[in-house]
Formats: C-alpha cells, structure tokens, sequence
C-alpha cells in the first residue's frame, strides 16, 4: 500500500507570528490533518522565525529585495525555490506585509491563502480594525481568501464576525478580532487538506465542513 501523502503548509510572516502559531497547534493536536513544512520570513528579526524554531520546524529569513511592499525578482525566485523545494501544497500568509505578484501567482495558482482582520470587501489594507472603528460598523470580524494579484480582493473561503462594542479601542477590537481569526484560519486550512473546498467563478464552495 502506498504511503499516505501528508498534506504541507508553507507559512509566510513579517511579524508576530499569531496565526502561524495557531495552524502549526492545530497541526500538532491533528485538529488539522498536516504540517508546517516551513515558515519564511522578510524581516530577519521577526518573532514568527523564533517561533518556528522553538518548534523545531524549518524557519528560513529571505530577503525580500529593493523594494518595500513586494519582492523583487530575484528575491521572489528565492521564495519560490524553497516552497518547491519544501513541497507545499499550501501556501498561508501569515502577516505577510509584502504583496505578491507575477511568476509567483503564476507558480502557486489556487494554493496561496491569507487572512485579513474585516469582513473583506470591507476595510481592505492596513489597520482594518481601525478602520471599521473609526467608520463606525457595528460589526467587524476576518476573512480567509485566496491570493490574486490585487490587495485583498480574492474569492472567499470563510468569514466569522466580531461585534463591534461600545467601550471598544483599537486595541480591544484588534484583540478580539484576531481571536476569531486564531479559530477561523485553522478550520479553513482543514477544509482544504480535506479537499472539501472548490472554486465556482469567485464563489468557495464547502463540502462536508463545519465553514
């Protein structure tokens, strides 16, 4: 009988590492049936590499290039080579602050995801916590998309909300919101390991799943 193929997951973060924690947990628990294969990073200093590493799992710095919000060519082959080289079959942005583009979309077509802190097409770009206090929504929550090659504009895999309290700062709203997304992005990565997820023009289909 042929070996059981495990399903990776290649983590791409600039900061904290939040959400990368919360998928590489569930991997552990086996809530979500596969693995962190790697975790890169643009910043070299960045908290997710550490966390990576605590957990034993490959956590590589690459440089991102001359630019400041997207690769530059030769850097996004580098990105490229050690996904392939990883064989992901999932790639999850985790905090990513670099937009992707061109031979990268080209490569992982269908297997890049991410997870963005509104009830996308609302509040798309930065601080979108802040953003929906500021508009004054009385609810808010996350989003997990597919990647395309503009900003927050994927189809959609799954939405939760997050009410938008009274007494609410930037800082309370931005915590419960990543909250939701700590449950959320896990669920979403399991479906797809599943392959309980397909494509309908810009319509995510579920099949079997708890979305």
């Amino acid at each position: 009988m042929a070996a059981q193929h495990t399903f990776k997951i290649g983590v791409l973060g600039s900061g904290k590492g939040s959400n990368f924690v919360a998928l590489a947990d569930a991997c552990t628990s086996a809530a979500l049936p596969g693995q962190v294969a790697c975790v890169l990073s643009d910043v070299e200093t960045a908290p997710i590499l550490g966390r990576a590493k605590e957990r034993g799992l490959p956590a590589i710095f690459v440089p991102p290039g001359k630019f400041r919000t997207k690769l530059d060519e030769e850097a996004e082959n580098a990105y490229i080579e050690t996904l392939l080289s990883a064989k992901v079959d999932l790639i999850a942005l985790a905090g990513f602050m670099r937009v992707l583009k061109g031979e990268f979309l080209k490569v992982f077509e269908g297997k890049i995801i991410n997870i963005h802190p509104s009830l996308l097409p609302s509040f798309p770009g930065l601080e979108a916590w802040k953003q929906a206090l500021d508009y004054g929504v009385k609810v808010t929550g996350c989003t997990v998309h597919f990647v395309d090659a503009s900003v927050d504009s994927g189809p959609i895999i799954a939405q939760q909300t997050v009410p938008v309290l009274d007494k609410d700062t930037y800082e309370t709203l931005h915590q419960r919101i990543q909250q939701a997304e700590h449950e959320l992005y896990p669920k979403c990565v399991t479906a797809i390991a599943r392959g309980e997820i397909s494509l309908a023009g810009r319509r995510v289909l579920t099949r079997q799943s708890g979305l």
